[in-house]
């Protein structure tokens, strides 16, 4: 599946429709903000246009995505701007922007899980595990070399 297509099982849909005003005066008419349920830190918000924008490159007009963050920043989220997305995720109805890390907190308590958190969580268990079982045969070790040369 194309990373742009809705997906009603793993989107999490941050705003319905309203409309926004591009640089040159153009009105655009947005169906939804979106972002997939689950990521490794940083989060891509996608901004699904009603109707094609064309070659438009309206992930770098600054005057639209400042409405699209007022819109962020009506329903909630309150930390910096956004810079624009991978280029190659860019398409005819869909502009993708790039969340700082200061959205990670927002995106949670919209349901958003940070895989990034459980896996180190997770790893950092197995990690102590594994240090407090290595000591422990570590001591063993020395404490017999100390005896064979104690002999």
């Amino acid at each position: 599946m194309y990373p742009a297509e809705m997906n009603s099982e793993t989107d999490i849909q941050l705003s319905g429709p309203f409309s926004v005003t591009d640089a040159a005066g153009r009105k655009h008419d947005i169906k939804a903000i979106r972002i997939f349920d689950e990521g490794y830190g940083i989060i891509d918000v996608y901004v699904d246009f009603a109707a094609a924008i064309g070659k438009e490159r309206l992930y770098e007009d600054k005057v639209l995505i400042g409405q699209i963050l007022t819109r962020l920043r009506q329903i909630g989220y309150t930390g910096p701007d956004f810079g624009h997305g991978d280029l190659g995720l860019q398409d005819d109805k869909l502009i993708v922007l790039e969340a700082p890390e200061e959205f990670n907190p927002f995106a949670a308590s919209k349901g958003w899980k940070n895989l990034a958190e459980e896996f180190a969580e997770d790893a950092g268990d197995d990690w102590a595990d594994e240090a407090i079982g290595g000591q422990a045969a570590s001591n063993s070790k020395l404490d017999a070399l100390k005896n064979k040369f104690k002999a």
